[in-house]
Parts: C-alpha cells; structure tokens; sequence
C-alpha cells in the first residue's frame, strides 16, 4: 500500500491568508508579520501571506499591501503568494511586488455565484487579463478551484465539472491546481474516484491538495493523494480557518497534523516541527484562544512547563 510514496513533499502554508480572513477581530499588521516570519523559520517554503481581495469582502485582510509589501521576493529565500481576484487585485500584487499571485474558483456553479458574484464562464473571462498580465511581467499563477468534494449549496459535485475547471485553468497559465475539499466531506474512496477522474484530464503532476478536517478525514484523503503521487498539500498553521462563503466549513488541516504524519512516515519536508509547534503557539497568544490542532496541542502538551 505505500510502496510508492514520494521521499519529498512541500507544504504550502495558507493560514495568514486562508486562516485569519475569517477572525473577527483584526490581526494588526505587525501581529501577522510575526506569524509569517515564525512560518518561515520553521522552513515552510511557500506561504500565502494575504489577499488582494476588497477590504468590503474580506476586512481582516484590508492590510494586503503593506504586509506583501514587508515581504520582497528574493532567490533564496520562501516564495510569498497573494490572492487575486480580478485586474484591481493583480495590479496591487504587482505594485506590492509580489512574484506570484494565486486565482480562485469553483467547481459548484452555485458556490462560484455566491463566493464571487460571477458564473464559471464570467470568471474565465475576468481570468484572462490577469493570466495576460502575469505573463507579462513574469508572475507565477496557482489556481484553486473550490468544492471539489462536495458543495454547501449543490451536495456532491460532478468529478468532470472539476476536471475541466483544472484543465481550463492549466490551459489559461495555471502552473498548479489547488483542489480544494471546502466543507470537508471527503473520503478516500470519494478521493481515490476523483484523482482517476481528474487524473484522466490533467497531468497528476500540477495537482495539490486542500483538505479540510471538518470531519476528521483530511489526514486520510491526504495518504491517497501521496499513493497516487500528489507531492503538494495546503495546511494552516493550529487549523485556523475555512471558508466564509461556505457555512459549517470551518477546520483547515492543520499544519502541524500534516507535517507530523508526513515525518512518521519517513517523507522529507524540509521544515522544522519543533519549530512549527512554536509558529502554532504564536498564532495561539495572538488570537487569544486554542486552536484545533491536534498535533500542536499534544506536542504543546508535551512540553516542560516554563516553570
């Protein structure tokens, strides 16, 4: 069963973005600057460090600029990603200096409708200038497309419809696709059909996976992922996050659950977990409350007292 495993993974780190734009309260500047900077000391190498998105839609990212702005691309060092969702939004990417913007979408008509006002073929339209313009002046583009396993809205989403949104995507200059379980109701099996479908159309090779834990088989979707040679996972730092257009989709896989999993099973990350454990007890002090991670809490819990 896991004679075929990858020796390496990367782990992308959503939680500055994905994570704290669903915080009520507002993370200061300077707060999340000290998050990002712990995620990187532990040796994360890909972080999606805001959103371009409207300050009106997502006010615990109104900060965007500044924070990317804290943060120039350098060859050696972590490569920082934004979200982008239209023109306006990759415009202030690229005055922020950011080498690498991430776009987003749906598999579900309906969710897409309701996370951003616009159809599945509107969003292709309003993609391709921002494709044009990454080209142009060399940007990388990821892309997510949402509710792969199952909608809020919709129920279960047809395996093609999410397998031609990632083709269409690649097609337009996506160099990988983020496939994204958004209120977690996955199943091996449910994943083990979805990557042969998707697999079908897409090289398996631009696939990532973003699971949520809403039902605690994030983990699990995850080992069929690495059986079939997905070598890219999303997890937020503690499981902060979700999505807020997406109700009862609380519980992003954490990172420290993944990260932990992956060293037991003898599969390289380049990160440190003893110094994940601490970005997790940071993001803890700044929100103000415990978070889900399962792993962090025992690891944490493991710990000689300060005392």
């Amino acid at each position: 069963m896991f004679d075929r495993l990858p020796e390496r993974v990367q782990v992308y780190e959503v939680g500055p973005r994905d994570g704290l734009q669903n915080e009520k309260a507002f993370v200061s500047t300077e707060d999340k600057i000290r998050l990002i900077d712990a995620l990187a000391a532990a040796g994360l190498g890909r972080v999606e460090i805001t959103s371009f998105v409207h300050p009106r839609w997502i006010p615990a990212l109104a900060d965007a600029d500044r924070v990317a702005g804290h943060y120039p691309q350098r060859a050696d060092g972590p490569t920082w990603t934004a979200l982008v969702p239209n023109m306006r939004g990759f415009e202030r990417a690229l005055k922020a200096g950011m080498r690498e913007v991430a776009v987003f979408m749906s598999a579900s008509e309906t969710h897409n409708q309701r996370n951003i006002n616009k159809s599945r073929d509107e969003t292709y339209a309003a993609f391709e200038p921002v494709f044009a313009g990454c080209a142009e002046h060399g940007i990388a583009v990821r892309a997510y497309v949402s509710t792969v396993w199952g909608c809020p809205y919709e129920g279960e989403v047809d395996p093609a419809a999410a397998a031609d949104v990632a083709a269409r995507l690649l097609a337009l200059g996506a160099y990988q696709i983020s496939l994204g379980d958004t209120i977690g109701v996955g199943t091996p099996l449910q994943t083990r059909r979805l990557l042969d479908r998707i697999g079908a159309q897409v090289p398996l090779e631009t696939l990532a996976m973003h699971m949520h834990d809403t039902r605690g088989t994030a983990l699990a979707n995850c080992v069929v992922g690495l059986e079939y040679g997905v070598t890219t996972f999303d997890a937020s730092i503690a499981g902060l996050g979700g999505c807020p257009y997406a109700p009862g989709a609380s519980g992003n896989l954490a990172t420290e659950d993944l990260v932990y999993m992956l060293h037991g099973m003898g599969i390289e990350t380049g990160i440190d977990l003893d110094r994940l454990v601490d970005a997790g007890a940071l993001a803890q002090r700044l929100l103000g409350r415990t978070l889900p991670g399962r792993a962090l809490q025992a690891l944490l819990a493991g710990r000689p007292s300060a005392g």
